[in-house]
């Protein structure tokens, strides 16, 4: 389980960094229609390493702040990857 905060609209989609305890993710798709979360699921699984399919949102879905779960990944490697 991943906390996440959701920048739609942004000029490029990135992984801005940490804010506290919370993966900042910024993306060019909308937050209209699911648009943003595909978006956020697609840079997670490719910065990651895994199958798109792996990363799930599974709280917050019309929210900014979001819990993703990710399967396929475990926390040495995940922070390892991100940075903390």
């Amino acid at each position: 389980r991943l906390p996440i905060k959701v920048i739609p609209g942004a000029s490029q989609d990135e992984i801005s960094g940490w804010l506290g305890d919370r993966l900042k993710i910024r993306v060019r798709a909308p937050a209209e229609s699911g648009k943003a979360n595909k978006a956020v699921c697609r840079l997670l699984a490719s910065r990651l390493g895994i199958a798109p399919s792996s990363v799930q949102i599974t709280s917050g879905g019309a929210s900014p702040l979001k819990i993703v779960s990710l399967d396929g990944i475990d926390d040495k490697r995940l922070h390892g990857t991100l940075g903390r």
